[in-house]
């Protein structure tokens, strides 16, 4: 499953999303707008309250995270482009 922790007004978060919807990735997106407690939860997982944040659990054992829309999206594009 990918998660993409983001912020809806973000222009870096939706260059991810639109890059997921063109590789018709099924994703759930979290928002965890400025100011909101779930920021405590995006740091625990990743370290920073930096949007956007990917979470992919496809292996569970040893999931992908990380920050960076750029480095997102190429993750994305060598696992999931078809």
């Amino acid at each position: 499953m990918v998660e993409l922790y983001q912020m809806e007004h973000c222009p870096y978060c939706a260059k991810v999303r639109m890059a997921m919807e063109e590789m018709d990735i099924d994703f759930i997106a979290r928002n965890v707008p400025k100011g909101s407690l779930k920021r405590k939860f995006l740091v625990a997982l990743g370290g920073k309250e930096q949007v956007p944040f990917l979470v992919d659990t496809d292996n569970p054992a040893a999931p992908v995270t990380m920050y960076e829309s750029d480095d997102i999206i190429s993750y994305l594009k060598e696992k999931y482009a078809r």
